[in-house]
């Protein structure tokens, strides 16, 4: 984990992360900066600090980092602190202890000015709440960002234009946004972060209000844009399939804390502990897991064979029915080489829940980079 320090450089380090939190506390209520560097208060359960001191933990020492070009997924039930956490990068909430940076420079040092630049330039909210401006059209809403820059009124509605357009709004310009359904008005709300161009796009749970079909629409278009722009994301939610389906990590959170930290397939396959393991109960595993976690070593007889191809990133619900049409197992490749064999009996241990997963780093088959384009699995 990298340590944000004040002595942190200004720029961009090679292979930094884009945003880096360590030690990260958010405290609410009297003399709140007591509390983190108490063992004794630090260690009291929610109700326990609450009675002995007024004080609610919202955050509590949590650190992560988030790589340049994933989507990181912060998912917790109602009051696990996942919104209070997204505010403290930006320090719209200001943090009571840790460290902030965002491509090595420390956040929790910016001065009002360079705070200013963060939230306009390099880190965009998306909130569940739209916030639209009703006297204004779609056009205008959307360069609303680029005007607050200073950007001159031609130019910031020829770049509005073109972002409206991104997000399937063409010929809606000039609609106001009592014209607009609820998902069409979330889109003008993405479309607004994504005109001034941000290194990273926050999500604070943006869809919740939606009902499912357009939530699910939103949610894919999401997928669409990260898999043409690879922009680095941070994504809140409540609800753990759209954690599943949008992350390439998640970070589990309860009572403020960071519980487990992990990809789909490690907090599905590999639970934390019991609170994870309920979390994830009722989730099909076959949809989640991925054939690397059961596929055997090749031998040279597999490698040879006819049967169906499937990549390692395939889920083992794709590679079922691939093995079911051919009635053979699967060969596993991975750029052209056969890494794995995976049969029907290994595929329905994990329907089963009786697979022992091999984990998500069998040698020879490199994890995607992330920012990646999400494979279609069966070749």
């Amino acid at each position: 984990m990298s340590t944000a320090t004040a002595t942190a450089p200004a720029g961009p380090v090679a292979g930094s992360p884009v945003f880096s939190v360590d030690g990260l506390w958010k405290v609410f209520g009297p003399k709140a900066s007591r509390v983190p560097g108490d063992p004794e208060l630090s260690a009291l359960d929610p109700a326990a600090l609450r009675a002995r001191t007024g004080c609610t933990a919202a955050v509590r020492d949590v650190s992560f980092d988030v790589r340049k070009g994933e989507v990181f997924v912060v998912m917790g039930l109602s009051g696990s602190g996942k919104s209070t956490l997204v505010r403290c990068l930006t320090r719209l909430i200001e943090p009571t202890a840790g460290a902030i940076a965002i491509d090595g420079e420390d956040v929790r040092a910016m001065d009002g000015a360079r705070l200013r630049a963060l939230r306009r330039h390099r880190a965009a909210m998306v909130f569940q709440h739209f916030g639209l401006l009703p006297h204004r059209t779609v056009l205008d809403n959307v360069a609303y960002g680029l005007e607050i820059q200073g950007m001159g009124r031609a130019r910031r509605r020829a770049r509005a234009a073109e972002v409206v357009a991104k997000v399937g709004l063409e010929g809606m310009e000039q609609r106001r946004p009592a014209q607009l359904s609820g998902g069409q008005r979330q889109r003008v709300g993405l479309a607004r972060a994504l005109a001034v161009d941000p290194e990273v796009l926050l999500f604070d749970e943006p869809f919740s209000a939606l009902d499912p079909l357009i939530r699910r629409d939103m949610q894919q278009e999401v997928i669409r844009l990260h898999r043409e722009e690879g922009r680095t994301m941070v994504f809140i939610t409540h609800d753990l399939g759209e954690a599943l389906r949008l992350g390439d990590r998640i970070a589990l959170m309860r009572d403020g804390r960071l519980v487990q930290l992990g990809t789909p397939e490690e907090i599905v396959g590999s639970p934390a502990d019991d609170y994870v393991r309920d979390f994830v109960r009722d989730v099909p595993r076959e949809q989640v897991l991925t054939v690397r976690t059961v596929m055997r070593p090749a031998s040279s007889v597999d490698e040879a064979g006819s049967g169906p191809a499937v990549r390692p990133d395939a889920t083992v619900s794709e590679a079922i029915e691939a093995v079911a049409r051919a009635g053979v197992p699967a060969r596993v490749l991975d750029r052209g080489r056969c890494v794995g064999i995976v049969d029907s009996a290994a595929l329905l241990s994990v329907v089963a829940g009786t697979e022992t997963p091999a984990g998500p780093e069998r040698p020879g088959v490199p994890e995607p980079a992330a920012g990646a384009e999400r494979p279609e699995g069966v070749l």
